[in-house]
């Protein structure tokens, strides 16, 4: 048979052979892709702001002011690269962060106990120092009892995490700390931010929004860190009566600042503190140790201890830091001058800096005095050409404070006298006139920082 004879496939094969060529020929292998993940760390949020930054400073010859070591003890004067210096970057409010009594309680609990409990208090880290610091600290507020964390952000973060959940709404002073912030995200509660102690302002809130909740919590400070005011206890302990929620205070930079005894905003404002649903505190500011404590009625210390996550699967407060802080309250108690010692070094630097011309916001003259200064370059600049001049004090920028409200902070304590606070004026007003002139000088206007940025390094974006 030819070709041309034609070819004849009986069925069987006719279909065997339709069958190939409906058949795809296949695909030229392809090689594997492997998938593009980012994992620089570069590429965070906010690292490209922080590169900047220093870039920035180095541009101008400006030292990085953070993280800077202190050569020993850092109280009213401290050491900084050799130098002695006054200091105002430490919050010892009461000078006791290395006295004597303060330091043989740290020493004879850690002789006793260790350096360590070695687990959670829930478990097997539980000490009777424990139970004797937080019989002390409900005592200082009132209170049936207390715990104590080994944090005082996480105090907050863990407290109010484990208060309210999605059917509450926690209610905010909008410069409240980031610890109070973090708690009520993280327990997934609707979060009100009320303008800077405006009670208006949080009254209308509660009036239009808390019977939408199931809870209620508003949080205050008893003493604002960066602005050095405080808010009207009072009122606040009437809204939350009226309007059925708990109120919780931070009196992280009160105690040993506000009442003439040292124990916080409700000795100040003169009100029974058992009308105050929860206090917070921390020991590392007035008490000179380390950690953070609730304080209050005894069914929520006692729900605290058994759920909040920050407790109960976190190591026990240290022997040595538990001995600091009965130590220093025990000092607190006996020597009252020191109490008083601090209120007059704050209103006397307070009245000496508005004397001078200086803008100090809102403070109200309790420890904690900020100086004004708008500009965030302009901050760091002083604050490096105040330590040249013998004054540590720190810048606080954005996103601390809001935009072009930077300042300088300073922490007045009981061991600065009245020719340390008088010259750090002094001085202060001489390096905001340079500084000022400085920045002018190299092209940098007044407020516009983040151009400063872009023109120190180029015009780079």
């Amino acid at each position: 048979m030819t070709l041309q004879d034609g070819i004849r496939l009986d069925a069987t094969a006719r279909a065997t052979l339709l069958a190939r060529m409906r058949q795809r020929a296949p695909e030229p292998a392809r090689p594997a892709v492997t998938p593009s993940y980012d994992t620089s760390f570069e590429t965070l949020p906010g690292f490209e702001e922080l590169r900047l930054i220093r870039a920035t400073g180095e541009a101008l010859g400006i030292g990085n002011p953070f993280f800077r070591p202190h050569e020993g003890r850092a109280g009213a004067v401290s050491r900084i690269e050799g130098r002695e210096v006054i200091n105002f970057a430490s919050y010892d409010y009461l000078g006791l962060n290395g006295h004597p009594d303060v330091r043989r309680g740290a020493q004879a609990a850690m002789e006793l106990y260790g350096t360590s409990v070695s687990a959670s208090r829930l478990v097997a880290g539980e000490r009777p120092i424990h139970r004797e610091l937080e019989a002390r600290l409900a005592s200082l507020h009132g209170a049936d009892d207390a715990v104590v964390f080994v944090s005082g952000h996480a105090a907050n973060v863990t407290t109010i995490g484990s208060l309210v959940g999605a059917d509450d709404v926690v209610f905010h002073d909008a410069l409240i700390h980031n610890s109070v912030i973090v708690g009520a995200e993280l327990a997934g509660a609707a979060r009100r931010s009320f303008p800077h102690n405006d009670l208006d302002a949080l009254e209308d809130m509660l009036v239009h929004e808390r019977a939408s909740h199931r809870r209620a919590l508003i949080v205050v400070e008893g003493l604002y860190s960066m602005d050095g005011d405080a808010p009207d206890l009072s009122r606040l302990v009437v809204l939350k009566e009226r309007f059925g929620a708990w109120l919780m205070v931070d009196e992280a930079h009160s105690i040993g600042v506000l009442g003439a005894h040292g124990h916080g905003i409700a000795e100040q404002a003169g009100l029974d503190p058992a009308r105050i649903d929860i206090w917070m505190g921390t020991l590392s500011k007035s008490l000179a140790s380390c950690g953070g404590y609730i304080a209050g009625p005894q069914p929520l210390i006692d729900f605290l201890k058994v759920t909040a996550p920050g407790f109960v699967y976190s190591v026990g407060l240290p022997p040595a830091a538990a001995g600091a802080a009965l130590a220093a309250l025990d000092v607190m108690g006996e020597d009252t001058g020191r109490v008083a010692a601090l209120q007059r070094n704050a209103r006397h630097f307070l009245a000496t800096a508005q004397a001078a011309g200086l803008s100090t916001g809102t403070a109200e003259g309790h420890a904690i005095a900020p100086v004004m200064v708008g500009d965030s370059l302009k901050a760091v600049l002083l604050s490096e050409r105040m330590l040249a001049r013998g004054v540590n004090v720190l810048p606080i920028i954005h996103p601390a404070v809001p935009h072009k409200s930077a300042r300088l902070r300073f922490f007045i304590t009981t061991d600065h006298d009245r020719e340390q606070l008088d010259d750090t004026v002094r001085i202060l007003v001489e390096e905001l006139d340079e500084s000022t002139r400085l920045l002018a000088a190299l092209g940098f206007a007044e407020g516009d920082h983040d151009a400063a940025a872009r023109a120190a390094l180029g015009g780079m974006t």
